[in-house]
């Protein structure tokens, strides 16, 4: 889900994986001379928090704010961290998702990379299991023998740490490409690591007479997934399950207008039903007939179907915006 500082033309990721603190995008340090210290801050609302193609707020909208300062060691060099905070719905009950972060935003010539590493946490969860494998895996008493309806466990705890590498391409003042890569030896402390590759563009039209500038961009993203732990085995894999790699994208169109943008995307992930709630855990997922090798109760989610979805921004920095 993240913070753009209209400084440069920079391709980002604009799903609301990335647009909400789920996915930073490359940012471009501005190209002329800056106060040292700045600060960025900004919130958002959508009308479905994705998180590369997946819905973190059970199809519901949901609201972000974040708060961002930067030290601009030179006209080329930015280091920065920063805070955030979104509202999901969550299997285990998790209050909300709040996203510690920080990195460097080197800029060479028309390139602007970003490195830097996440921590995603998702604190007040519950675990959802038999008692010997929440008190083994999930940091606490079981609340029940299985979530309500569907049988599906989750760890009370599912907070966990990425590290990135990112870079965008100003190919013209209007048209950039990017692309990142992604990596975390834990995805949702599952136990399973995570590798995930994205590609990126966006095409900045000139402004209108008005002061409002539109834009159309896309992405393609692929999250190649390992292992889980034994928290999760089935009968047929007792030592874990080995969850799904998959590809997301989405594509849609926008306009910024001063601090504020609007976003309009469709989403999709090639994830089935089944597969999807093996990852997920939906405590919504329904039915018996989406049985794959590592979801044997035939359970189904709609987490991970395509989707429509809108996004309202504003986004400040105090130099340019409060001064």
């Amino acid at each position: 889900m993240k913070k753009v500082v209209l400084a440069t033309v920079a391709a980002i990721s604009l799903s609301a994986g990335s647009a909400l603190a789920a996915d930073m995008p490359v940012k471009a340090v501005p190209v002329v001379a800056a106060p040292a210290w700045d600060i960025a801050f900004g919130s958002a609302l959508t009308s479905d928090y994705l998180f590369r193609g997946i819905t973190q707020s059970n199809h519901r909208p949901s609201v972000n704010a974040y708060f961002e300062p930067r030290y601009n060691i030179n006209k080329d060099n930015q280091l920065y961290v920063g805070i955030a905070g979104n509202s999901i719905s969550f299997p285990n009950n998790a209050a909300a998702e709040i996203d510690i972060y920080g990195g460097w935003r080197p800029t060479v010539g028309k390139f602007a990379f970003d490195f830097g590493g996440w921590y995603y946490w998702y604190p007040g969860g519950q675990c959802f299991n038999t008692a010997a494998l929440c008190n083994a895996f999930g940091g606490g008493p079981a609340v029940a023998a299985g979530l309500p309806l569907n049988a599906n466990v989750i760890k009370q705890n599912l907070s966990f740490a990425e590290f990135y590498a990112k870079v965008t391409y100003n190919v013209t003042d209007a048209f950039a490409l990017g692309f990142a890569f992604n990596y975390s030896p834990s995805v949702l402390n599952s136990g399973a690591p995570g590798y995930y590759y994205n590609g990126n563009a966006k095409y900045t039209f000139a402004a209108l007479s008005n002061g409002i500038t539109p834009y159309v961009s896309g992405q393609v993203g692929y999250w190649s997934l390992g292992t889980s732990d034994a928290f999760y085995g089935t009968a047929t894999f007792p030592n874990g399950i080995k969850y799904v790699s998959y590809t997301h994208w989405d594509a849609g169109f926008g306009w910024s207008w001063k601090v504020f943008s609007v976003d309009l995307r469709y989403s999709g992930t090639n994830l089935n039903k089944g597969d999807c709630n093996a990852f997920t855990s939906d405590h919504t997922g329904t039915g018996t007939t989406n049985v794959t090798a590592i979801n044997p109760t035939g359970v189904g989610s709609n987490w991970c179907g395509s989707r429509f979805f809108a996004t309202l921004k504003a986004d400040l920095t105090v130099q340019q915006n409060l001064k």
